[in-house]
């Protein structure tokens, strides 16, 4: 792997548990260039020489050898990377969307793409196609699994099944590991439960599950996103996330408070106020013999795609989901009556940043 060039941009939970993952990997890809935040470590050119260390990036910024700026603009990482002696790739950990924006300028120029960033693929249509053209363009790859499903295999199996020729009918299941671990607390399939909502959410906060701001989750719209990409690929022209229907569980009286710590604050002290709303849809659920759970659904025939509450029967899949786990079924042609289901965790630091490396295998094994 030594002819590939590797940027990696963004060392939160899930660029650190990647670049783990990559110190691990036998001859990986040589790293010229990381950067997070306001800082850029290089390999310093013409012979992008030395590598960064990838397990030991943190103490590599007192390497004298290695170039230290500021944070650098999407055309000089561009160009960067272009002017090394082999192919590149830039390894994106970040939800930035001006970043994924960018994307077209590095695969016009030849610079593959691997991210776990829904933002490029989920946002305005126009972006999406752009992306895919500038890869042609620029005999660049594009590889982004880990957007939906974290780790799981669901982006590469939906394409699959479109590139082999079969017909996607219906998609279904559990998208957020935050909502279906929310859900499964206040309202499990086996026997009944009292939790309060705001106290379920509290707890899902205190573990990890949600975002620093519940509301983050809770608004719907990172299940909106996954529910966009996998409608594309689907053959589905969907404008945007906010093209269709989306259920937000946040209540209209609290929708106000701002987007900030102190908003999210005010939150989680008002959200025991609505306990009884929420209490009202689960004994609703209950009188029927169901459960509520969140799902997003597509289906393909009608063109439709929606984001919200759901009743299921207590012996179905997407009931018996246990913690934080996705489902995501698969309906097709081919498959007729029985779906395709892809079932496992779906959110955390290492299974997301697992569903990266890989992408980085597949690109590197075809870039050579």
């Amino acid at each position: 792997m030594s002819n590939i060039y590797l940027a990696v941009i963004g060392v939160g939970g899930v660029g650190t548990a990647f670049l783990n993952q990559l110190a691990r990997l036998p001859n990986a890809p040589k790293l010229v260039l990381l950067a997070r935040s306001s800082q850029t470590l290089q390999s310093p050119t013409p012979a992008y020489a030395p590598a960064i260390p990838a397990a030991d990036w943190k103490t590599a910024v007192e390497t004298p050898s290695l170039t230290k700026s500021g944070a650098l603009s999407v055309d000089e990482i561009a160009s960067y990377l272009s002017s090394a002696p082999g192919r590149s790739i830039l390894v994106d950990n970040t939800s930035d969307l001006t970043l994924a924006s960018s994307y077209p300028v590095f695969l016009r120029k030849g610079i593959s793409i691997v991210t776990p960033n829904k933002k490029g693929f989920s946002s305005d249509i126009a972006l999406w196609k752009d992306i895919f053209a500038a890869a042609a363009e620029g005999k660049a790859l594009v590889y982004h699994e880990s957007t939906v499903g974290a780790g799981l295999p669901v982006i590469s199996t939906i394409r699959d099944l479109v590139n082999t020729g079969d017909e996607v009918t219906r998609i279904e299941g559990v998208f957020s590991g935050t909502l279906s671990f929310l859900f499964n607390t206040f309202a499990p399939a086996s026997g009944s439960s009292d939790a309060k909502w705001s106290e379920v959410v509290a707890k899902a906060k205190e573990l990890g599950y949600t975002e620093p701001d519940p509301r983050d989750d809770l608004n719907g719209m990172d299940v909106a996103r996954k529910l966009t990409i996998l409608a594309r690929i689907a053959g589905l022209e969907v404008e945007s996330p906010a093209s269709f229907p989306v259920e937000s569980l946040i209540p209209k009286e609290l929708e106000s408070l701002p987007a900030t710590a102190e908003g999210a604050a005010q939150f989680m002290a008002g959200l025991p106020e609505f306990d009884d709303q929420m209490s009202a849809i689960r004994e609703g659920a209950e009188k029927q013999g169901k459960v509520v759970r969140y799902v997003g659904s597509v289906d393909v025939g009608k063109k439709t795609v929606r984001v919200g509450l759901q009743f299921f029967e207590k012996d179905s899949s997407i009931a018996g989901l246990k913690g934080s786990d996705n489902i995501i079924s698969f309906h097709t042609k081919r498959y007729g009556s029985q779906p395709l289901v892809v079932q496992g965790s779906g959110a955390g630091g290492e299974v997301t940043a697992m569903g990266v490396t890989a992408d980085l295998i597949k690109a590197v094994e075809r870039l050579q």
